[in-house]
């Protein structure tokens, strides 16, 4: 405690409501120290800082404005509502964030009522707050009554077609609803494309107009560096005018840009908006991501996710590992086969540092792309390249490939089109939790006709599979690998091509095989340890593929063996269930095999640590020991079967 910051005036404060009865200069103060709290905070706890130190002056003026919970304020991604946690009665718990029974990194409805909308991935904030707007207007029965609705989405979730398209609805509708575009120059990566380039143009365009003088010469209040900041994109579009032109053709009312960081401008703005408007309105507000802590504000990425740190330096305790992480050997083996082909191009969604493409864009800068937060125009743009006979490599997480998936099947399934998918954070990931598992990729793509699905078991194997990727040209192909350090086995120099839907024994034995997809291995080969020790030695294997399957080693596994046991870290529906259907039409049941399939469990698993979370899930060695006895028949508090 001694280390935490001075805080008396934010100690002073049960809620949101207390915020309305101070004046603007301790609003001010409040805002100070909800700075200093937050950085306190995830130094201790790890977490999304840049994002939440950039709104917290915009925090405290919505919640001392509005009237929430009633005015329901919906936060984009939410990884910025660390200050909102702390304001809205979850300050004694925000040192549990994204730990096991803690409080979650993101908004969660089920956490608080001035959470009114879940939101992990971007662009759902102006949908979801329309969908308020609706429910207000027509008499929903929400607890609380319905009043305002606000919508706060960053630049970068701007550049989503989701959010245009529920602009472009509630211009439509004319519903009264404010959208408050946070805009730091910076989502998680240096914001790209049109979007990003009109909005730097707005900062020069002078004068703006005024929203029915609702906030006159606020423009000549941003201090010099935001009035410069339109430096960075050359020249103002001729047809264009000045002001909020593309916002307004939506159907919004539009006032911008204003100081984000300015109390003052905020306070006035948000009453004026509050009092007047009778429709669709976005208010522009420039920040800074990492805001008022020097070590965030200098980092590339404005401390966009950070382990645990010390406040002084800023330096962050990061665990060291001898191997390496599975993102780097694949940005690094990527880099090896576009060495050798110049048709291998990369292409991400908003997440080149994530994916490793940042390293891939460094030595080959005319073959990546990075599409901003477009998942679905991702897919599409590589099967364009695709058709254009290039080799792309569409780097995206499991969980957000989720939302390119319509794309997935019309644009590159049905065509055939060899789009190499290089699907990042398979499985649990930890203290992002269910929103960022990437638990269904297998099931989605498995049940495609045409599509090739590969899970890397370790390091070594996942170089092997960028390689086969690399090679394939015959149609779709996917391979998907965990988060996190290798297993530290041995390297090859060169990825070699796999053969396609050929599997590999990895330890022979005897009564039961344990059929292995993806990085489960190094566990299932813990727990073949262990059933030694009770005269058990059961026959490893490594699926590799999941489509095509590897029939014959599974038929033979099936007939040399009593039991069967897949393992996959994927849900139902996707490796396993493919296993059961060829045993199933090979009339192998008939014959009595004993087959089992260990998938993560129908239910979304909370934040915790990976292996906390795989604990949960029953998918650790001592659960695999178990299932094989359990399989068996063997009694296990016998000590020899």
């Amino acid at each position: 405690m001694a280390d935490r910051p001075s805080t008396p005036h934010l100690d002073r404060l049960r809620g949101p409501a207390d915020l309305r009865r101070l004046s603007d200069g301790e609003l001010s103060l409040i805002a100070d120290e909800l700075r200093a709290e937050t950085i306190s905070a995830v130094s201790e706890t790890g977490g999304h800082l840049g994002a939440g130190l950039g709104v917290v002056e915009m925090t405290v003026a919505l919640h001392a404005v509005f009237d929430t919970p009633r005015d329901r304020l919906v936060w984009d991604v939410s990884h910025q509502t660390y200050p909102h946690k702390i304001l809205t009665g979850r300050r004694d718990r925000i040192r549990t964030l994204r730990q096991k029974d803690g409080l979650s990194g993101f908004t969660k409805r089920s956490e608080s009522v001035f959470d009114p909308f879940g939101a992990a991935h971007s662009s759902t904030s102006i949908s979801a707050a329309l969908g308020y707007a609706v429910a207000r207007d027509l008499g929903g029965t929400a607890d609380p009554e319905i009043g305002d609705c606000i919508a706060v989405i960053g630049d970068g979730a701007m550049s989503a077609g989701m959010a245009f398209e529920a602009m472009n609805n509630a211009g439509h509708l004319g519903k009264r609803l404010i959208v408050i575009l946070n805009d730091n120059e910076m989502s998680i990566a240096p914001p790209v494309g049109a979007m990003s380039s009109y909005l730097s143009r707005l900062y020069a365009g002078a004068p703006f107009q005024e929203l029915k003088a609702a906030a006159k010469g606020a423009v000549s209040m941003l201090p010099p560096p935001f009035r410069e900041g339109a430096k960075r994109a050359k020249g103002l579009l001729k047809h264009m005018a000045v002001g909020g032109t593309l916002f307004e053709e939506l159907g919004f009312s539009y006032l911008g840009p204003i100081d984000g960081h300015d109390m003052d401008q905020l306070l006035s703005v948000f009453r004026t908006v509050k009092a007047r408007a009778d429709g669709p309105i976005l208010i522009h507000a420039i920040t800074r991501k990492g805001k008022g802590y020097a070590p965030s504000e200098a980092a590339a990425d404005r401390g966009h996710g950070v382990s645990k740190f010390d406040v002084v330096t800023g330096e962050q305790a990061k665990a060291k590992s001898n191997a390496p992480s599975y993102t780097s050997v694949f940005a690094k083996s990527l880099m090896q086969e576009a060495d050798e082909d110049r048709t291998i191009t990369a292409v991400t969604a908003a997440m080149p540092d994530g994916t490793g493409l940042n390293l891939f864009a460094e030595r080959f800068p005319g073959r990546s792309f990075d599409v901003g937060i477009a998942e679905q125009h991702a897919v599409t743009f590589a099967a364009g390249q695709a058709a254009g006979g290039l080799r792309p490599f569409c780097a995206i997480y499991s969980t957000f490939l989720q939302r390119g998936y319509d794309q997935v099947v019309h644009d590159v399934a049905i065509q055939r089109l060899p789009v190499r998918f290089a699907i990042d954070r398979a499985g649990l990931v930890g203290a992002d939790g269910p929103t960022h598992a990437g638990a269904f990729d297998v099931a989605f793509l498995a049940n495609l006709p045409g599509f090739t699905v590969m899970a890397a078991a370790d390091e070594a194997e996942l170089r092997h599979m960028v390689a086969t990727a690399a090679a394939h040209d015959e149609g779709p192909i996917a391979f998907r690998f965990p988060r996190g350090e290798g297993t530290g086995v041995e390297m090859p120099e060169r990825g070699v091509p796999l053969e396609i839907g050929k599997g590999r024994i990895v330890q022979e034995g005897s009564r039961v095989a344990i059929l292995s997809f993806g990085a489960r291995l190094s566990e299932a080969r813990k727990a073949a340890e262990a059933l030694s020790a009770r005269g058990i030695n059961p026959t490893i294997a490594d699926a590799r593929f999941a489509k095509p399957l590897d029939r014959e080693l599974i038929l033979s596994l099936a007939a040399e063996h009593e039991a069967l046991i897949t393992l996959e870290e994927g849900a139902i529906g996707g490796f396993g269930s493919h296993v059961a259907q060829l045993l199933a039409e090979e009339g192998v049941f008939d014959t009595g095999l004993k087959f089992r399939s260990m998938v993560l469990p129908d239910t979304f698993i909370d934040q915790a640590s990976p292996a906390d979370m795989y604990a949960d899930a029953a998918m650790q060695a001592s659960d695999i020991e178990r299932k094989v006895l359990t399989t068996l028949g063997v009694d296990m508090l016998s000590k020899r079967a």
